[in-house]
């Protein structure tokens, strides 16, 4: 990735972020300014109720041709916040990066190092890769083999850990993931990882050093409950109603008609 020609894009969804949003916005941009390569980074505000957005946009004058920070009105959930950001991405690659940094964006390096060597479309970090260092409390852990073993079960994918906040994709993957996307909230890494999976694109898992920084987990009962919802209705769209595989026919359908007519 060092001295890579090619612009990377980041995207980080924020809420509630205010206490730690600059660090954040400076930390990463100083790890991609010794990358050597162009970036640019995408702030989304999810509807925040502190300080967050007034935090990063004071920061557009120090990162002037790099920084966009962009609110929502109000919490839409991580998905909406990340196709949003999709509208002002104009990089090669797509860089998912936490507000929190709880993933330090210097492993951005080991992503891009597997995303050569392995030919690879997407490469997402995982807290399940034998590798990988991970400090984050008990009921994360127990929560996120939980979900690997019903993520396994429902759709096979070849990977282990699909929530974790660290993802590298190259850019044409999202254009034509996106509009399939569905889900607003927890279970978006999900629906977009099955969808690319599902359009034949190559994932692979990456190790990480993951350094929890929150006291409490964001990561409840309820958030739990929507999650499993969502995966369900995930598979249910992908293997009974075959609603994706409906999207490309429609789409394949309504663009034929389009050719016809510019052509008469």
């Amino acid at each position: 990735m060092r001295n890579l020609k090619e612009k990377v894009s980041i995207v980080m969804p924020a809420f509630n972020e205010g206490s730690r949003i600059e660090h954040s916005i400076a930390e990463t941009a100083a790890t991609f300014d010794d990358f050597g390569c162009p970036w640019e980074l995408i702030i989304i505000d999810d509807g925040s109720t502190d300080d967050t957005f007034q935090k990063a946009s004071g920061l557009i004058s120090r990162y002037p041709e790099q920084l966009i920070v962009k609110k929502n009105p109000f919490n839409l959930g991580k998905g909406r916040a990340i196709k949003k950001a999709l509208h002002y991405v104009s990089g090669a690659y797509v860089v998912f990066l936490d507000a929190d940094l709880d993933l330090h964006p210097n492993q951005v390096q080991t992503l891009f190092d597997i995303m050569r060597l392995d030919n690879a479309d997407i490469v997402i970090g995982s807290k399940l890769h034998p590798n990988s260092v991970v400090e984050y409390p008990l009921q994360r852990r127990i929560f996120s083999f939980g979900y690997y073993l019903l993520v396994r079960l429902l759709f096979n994918l070849p990977c282990h850990d699909t929530q974790t906040g660290l993802k590298l994709f190259k850019v044409e993957v999202l254009r034509k993931v996106f509009p399939r996307i569905l889900v607003k909230k927890y279970a978006f890494d999900l629906e977009v990882l099955v969808n690319a999976h599902h359009l034949g694109y190559r994932i692979i898992e990456a190790p990480i050093v993951l350094n929890f920084q929150r006291k409490y987990t964001r990561v409840g009962f309820g958030a739990a409950s929507d999650i499993a919802i969502d995966t369900l209705a995930i598979f249910y769209r992908m293997h009974i109603l075959k609603y994706y595989d409906r999207i490309d026919y429609y789409r394949r359908k309504n663009l034929a008609k389009e050719i016809r007519r510019v052509r008469r």
